[in-house]
C-alpha cells in the first residue's frame, strides 16, 4: 500500500496530468469576454445628418439648430446638432457591427445598473437615464445600436431621436 503511494506521487511530480478538465483554469470565450469597444466618435465634417433632419432635431429638442456636424465614420456617423451658442445640443451614433459591440455601446452610454430598461417595438432592447447635462436613449437589436444623447433631462427627447433613427434607417 505505501508503494503505490509513492508511485503516485512520483507519477504526479513527472508531469501526468492530474487535473480533470472542470479543474483547470478556464479561459476568456470570445462570448463571455467584454468586447473591445470603438472610442467615442468625433465631429469632422460639417453637413447634414443622415438620420435626422434640423427641423425634427429644432422641434423634438426644443432648441434651435446653429450647426449640423458628422464624424467621418462611414458608413454611418455620428451626428452633431449644436445650438446657437456653440455647444452641442443632441447627438446621434448609430453603430452597425458584432452584436457584442453594439450591446457593449448600449451598456456603456446606459449602464444595465444604473439606467430604467429600454424597449422598443421591432426587438430593440436597451436603457435610458438621466445623465451630467442632460439624457440618453439607447437601445440594440442583433449587430445595430442606436444612442442618443440630449442636453434636456427629459429622457422622451432622446426616445423621439433614436425612434426617428431607426425609422429613417428603415431597421
Amino acid at each position: 500500500m505505501m508503494s503505490l503511494g509513492v508511485l503516485l506521487v512520483a507519477l504526479a511530480a513527472c508531469g501526468t496530468p492530474t487535473e480533470t478538465p472542470s479543474q483547470q483554469p478556464k479561459s476568456d470565450s470570445p462570448s463571455t469576454a467584454a468586447p473591445a469597444l470603438p472610442p467615442a466618435p468625433q465631429p469632422a465634417i460639417e453637413g447634414p445628418c443622415p438620420y435626422l433632419d434640423e427641423g425634427f432635431v429644432e422641434e423634438t429638442n426644443g432648441q434651435h439648430v446653429s450647426k449640423v456636424m458628422t464624424s467621418s465614420d462611414a458608413p454611418h456617423p455620428t451626428c452633431f446638432f449644436y445650438r446657437a451658442d456653440g455647444d452641442v445640443q443632441l447627438v446621434t451614433r448609430v453603430f452597425v457591427g458584432e452584436a457584442a459591440v453594439a450591446k457593449g455601446l448600449v451598456d456603456q452610454a446606459a449602464p444595465v445598473a444604473t439606467a430604467n430598461p429600454a424597449e422598443l417595438d421591432g426587438g430593440w432592447a436597451g436603457g435610458y437615464q438621466k445623465v451630467d447635462g442632460g439624457a440618453v436613449f439607447a437601445v440594440s437589436k442583433a449587430d445595430t445600436a442606436v444612442i442618443v444623447t440630449t442636453n434636456q433631462e427629459q429622457t422622451i427627447k432622446a426616445r423621439r431621436a433614436v425612434e426617428q433613427t431607426i425609422s429613417t434607417l428603415g431597421l
